[in-house]
């Protein structure tokens, strides 16, 4: 009797059991099935960049469950006042369907701003109660500033040379920045600003952007042999950035032509030639190479030159040049220009000839001789039937 008695008790544990046993297990498998059905994927979990740059992640939800999904998408920015955008097929999104056993794919952009501390930035993406531990590595001290750099700060060229750089000026600041420019050039110095094809004197740039601007350089006619340092400043109330350009001038270029006499004129008559010594000076501070001479003469005239070309010409230096001037045989007497011209590549002069052409000295002689046997025929005549 006791022994039936315990077991009909044992019996009706094991039967409470077992009910216990199946609510417990059966209802709690399937919550945690429910909850675990979506799962967020990507393979970086914490990526490096500089201030200012942006990062892209790829992330897979992922439905593991037997029915489609409903998942809201959510950011948290864990207090970081950075900026972020979750993004599917191209546009923002915050609600997702997935399918059973499929994958949706969307992009969380972050923009990491350029006044921030170094060191490590976590977040999370939040889909259906799942979350997605995110970090970036910030690998340097952010900062506001400006920056304006050139490639080449250093150019040599000649007196008349046009000295061309390129910069480039860098907004490291989150907001757009207007910047003026100006050139510290040394009196008589002409310093422009080129922005594409136009002379600007100040620029606009896009946050964390750059713009690149030419600075054309040119230095007075008087300017001597050396280097010349010109500062270069853009800047506004906010932020500002410096740096300086070099040029080198190797020497000044000059060129006179003239005669021997330092007279500009002469005379020739009709058909002859006239002989000029002709000076061409080297004024400048370097020398001269290759100095071709030329004339422009009236029509029917001719200028040749004995040497026609000067090989070197050192700096005050001289070189004598015949030039030989041969009027029109046709000319009428007047004044007459002809323009000679000295010209090195780096260079050039120019000499105005006034030249007076004269008649003939023998068309007066023979208007003479022709008066002589006129007066001389009258003479006879006068002579032989003026006494009948």
């Amino acid at each position: 009797m006791l022994r039936a008695c315990r077991l009909r008790s044992f019996t009706w544990l094991l039967a409470i059991c077992f009910v216990l046993g199946v609510t417990t297990f059966g209802l709690g498998a399937g919550k945690a099935a429910a909850a675990g059905s979506v799962e967020l994927y990507t393979p970086y979990l914490e990526l490096s960049a500089p201030p200012g740059d942006s990062i892209s992640y790829a992330i897979d939800v992922i439905n593991h469950g037997s029915s489609t999904e409903k998942v809201g998408l959510g950011f948290d920015a864990k207090g970081n006042q950075w900026n972020e955008q979750l993004t599917a097929g191209g546009r923002n999104v915050s609600q997702l369907a997935v399918k059973a056993g499929e994958t949706q794919t969307v992009n969380l952009e972050l923009d990491v701003p350029l006044e921030v501390n170094k060191g490590v930035y976590r977040f999370e993406v939040d889909a259906g109660g799942v979350s997605l531990p995110l970090a970036v590595d910030v690998s340097e001290q952010g900062t506001f500033r400006t920056e304006l750099t050139t490639d080449q700060p250093n150019m040599e060229g000649h007196s008349d040379s046009t000295f061309t750089f390129s910069a480039t000026l860098r907004n490291r600041t989150a907001e757009k920045q207007t910047y003026a420019l100006e050139a510290q050039a040394q009196p008589g110095w002409d310093a422009t600003f080129v922005d594409g094809s136009n002379s600007v004197t100040s620029v606009e740039v896009d946050p964390n952007g750059e713009k690149t601007i030419s600075i054309a350089v040119k230095p007075p006619e008087t300017v001597k042999a050396g280097t010349y340092k010109i500062p270069i400043a853009a800047g506004n109330n906010s932020t500002s950035a410096n740096t300086t350009v070099e040029a080198v001038v190797t020497g000044t270029y000059d060129l006179k032509l003239s005669t021997s006499d330092d007279l500009l004129s002469t005379d020739v008559t009709a058909g002859s030639q006239r002989h000029l010594d002709m000076v061409v000076t080297n004024s400048g501070s370097s020398e001269l190479k290759s100095v071709a001479l030329s004339a422009d003469t009236p029509s029917g005239w001719e200028v040749s030159f004995e040497p026609a070309t000067i090989d070197s010409i050192a700096p005050g230096g001289t070189s004598h040049v015949q030039a030989t001037i041969k009027a029109d045989k046709k000319a009428l007497a007047g004044d007459y220009v002809v323009n000679i011209t000295a010209a090195a590549p780096e260079k050039s002069a120019d000499a105005q000839i006034r030249v007076a052409v004269k008649s003939s000295v023998l068309w007066g002689w023979v208007g003479i001789l022709i008066i002589i046997v006129v007066a001389a025929g009258i003479y006879y005549l006068f002579r032989k039937y003026g006494r009948r």
